[in-house]
């Protein structure tokens, strides 16, 4: 082991890590990366399959987004947001409401993921107290969602690995079955299923929606539920039974904006649905810098705009919200989108993707295969006609992992669940590489 990662290991404590394990396992020391690819100290290639933690879009080293990086730090790199304001953010503000064509009207930015759903959590909570309706202070959440690290998301994910020692500073909140089509909560064959997974949300709702703020979903993709990729019909049915009871819609698209599902937000595989809250992170700038914005509409907005005394004022805030370099890099990101044609390259791509993936179906650990646009997940199971799981007692994600390694690949697995959340930038010649190197991966397994 080197002194850089002596140093690294008496020092650091790195995140969903049990730091005893790295004394065996060390984190690899990344000295440099280009496009898909990390190259590690030794000058070992590897591909970031997984772009970065979902975050990178059009790969590392983007020329254009380190210039426009450096353009603002000559500028302006920090100041307060708070009766201040600078036009990078504004400049963003106004690209973001266009390309939701304009069905949000109003950003507020902040700084990850987990901080711009509690944005949406807290507007949606103080926008019923706002206009006089207290008694709405409940959430509803899927039991296999995840929405974040902070009290607040955790208290709408699913009590699992990630939270359940947690649990008694969470506050109580709805939970529905998740439409995990795979292990259908509802004991349906897919040939059969009329979305009964609906029904609970529906009693729910019925029953409780005068008490009931939001829910809050994933739209299409639940990420570290283990990418369960679920039919845009549910997603639909969704929308128009909260919007029939007068309860917000927050969708949490920190991981499947900006491109990832073939289109630029996740939502618009279903157009025409009402969306209160959106909630955009990681790819915004393209896992550059930190950066997130909450969008609402304008009637969500009006209920907050009064004279001071009123106490209608959203007090929240942080130290980097719409920081300057941030947001240029976002810009820089945005106008890449447009002028590299980067949609239309994924939408290419997608089905050479897909019919790859479709080649992991006859291997004999993979019970379920799913993909909706640069997102693949391959479910490995003990026995395909029962669907048993191996479970954490097998650790078969950390022997992925490893192997993975060895085959120059970033997999990351959620529990047995092996996945690739490529780049949008990946060639196709990459993609095919990553396909049959991760194939045999899940093939030495047998």
């Amino acid at each position: 082991m080197n002194d850089w990662l002596k140093t690294d290991l008496k020092y650091i404590w790195h995140p969903y890590t049990q730091m005893k394990e790295s004394v065996s396992l060390p984190p690899i020391l990344i000295e440099r990366a280009k496009g898909i690819k990390l190259y590690d100290l030794e000058g070992n290639f590897y591909y970031d399959t997984v772009s970065s933690w979902w975050c990178n879009v059009h790969g590392h080293n983007h020329p254009r987004i380190k210039a426009a990086i450096k353009r603002q730090i000559n500028v302006l790199e920090h100041v307060l947001f708070a009766g201040f304001t600078h036009k990078p953010a504004i400049k963003l503000a106004r690209q973001l409401i266009a390309l939701t064509g304009n069905r949000f009207k109003r950003v507020f930015f902040s700084d990850n993921g987990s901080t711009c759903v509690e944005v949406a959590l807290k507007m949606s909570f103080q926008y019923w107290h706002n206009i006089g309706q207290k008694n709405k202070t409940k959430f509803v959440s899927l039991d296999h969602g995840f929405h974040g690290d902070t009290i607040g998301t955790m208290s709408v994910s699913g009590l699992d690995l990630f939270n359940a020692v947690f649990s008694p500073l969470l506050f109580a909140s709805y939970k529905i079955p998740s439409p995990y089509c795979y292990r259908c909560p509802m004991k349906k064959k897919r040939s059969t299923c009329a979305f009964d997974c609906v029904q609970p949300l529906e009693k729910l709702l019925k029953n409780k929606h005068r008490e009931i703020c939001a829910l809050i979903i994933e739209p299409l993709v639940m990420g570290a539920a283990g990418m369960i990729i679920y039919p845009k019909e549910y997603l639909e049915k969704v929308a128009s039974l909260v919007k029939k009871y007068n309860v917000h819609l927050i969708l949490d698209e920190v991981a499947v904006g900006f491109g990832r599902t073939g289109k630029m937000f996740a939502h618009e595989h279903v157009p025409g649905i009402a969306v209160d809250f959106l909630c955009l992170s990681k790819g915004i700038t393209s896992g550059y810098l930190p950066l997130a914005a909450t969008l609402t509409t304008e009637k969500i907005f009006r209920a907050f705009y009064g004279d001071y005394a009123k106490r209608k004022t959203f007090f929240h805030g942080h130290t980097y919200t719409a920081n300057p370099v941030s947001c240029s890099a976002g810009l820089a990101s945005l106008k890449i989108f447009k002028e590299e044609k980067t949609l239309q390259k994924v939408n290419k791509l997608m089905p050479f993707f897909h019919q790859e993936l479709e080649k992991f179906r006859d291997l004999a650990l993979v019970g379920d295969l799913r993909y909706i646009g640069f997102i693949g997940a391959i479910e490995l199971v003990k026995d395909k006609k029962t669907k048993e799981s191996f479970g954490l007692e097998r650790r078969l994600g950390l022997e992925v992992y490893k192997r993975g390694l060895k085959e120059h690949l970033v997999l990351r697995p959620l529990g047995d669940v092996i996945y690739l959340f490529l780049p949008l930038c990946a060639s196709q010649e990459q993609i095919q590489d990553i396909l049959k190197r991760t194939y045999a991966v899940i093939k030495s397994l047998s």
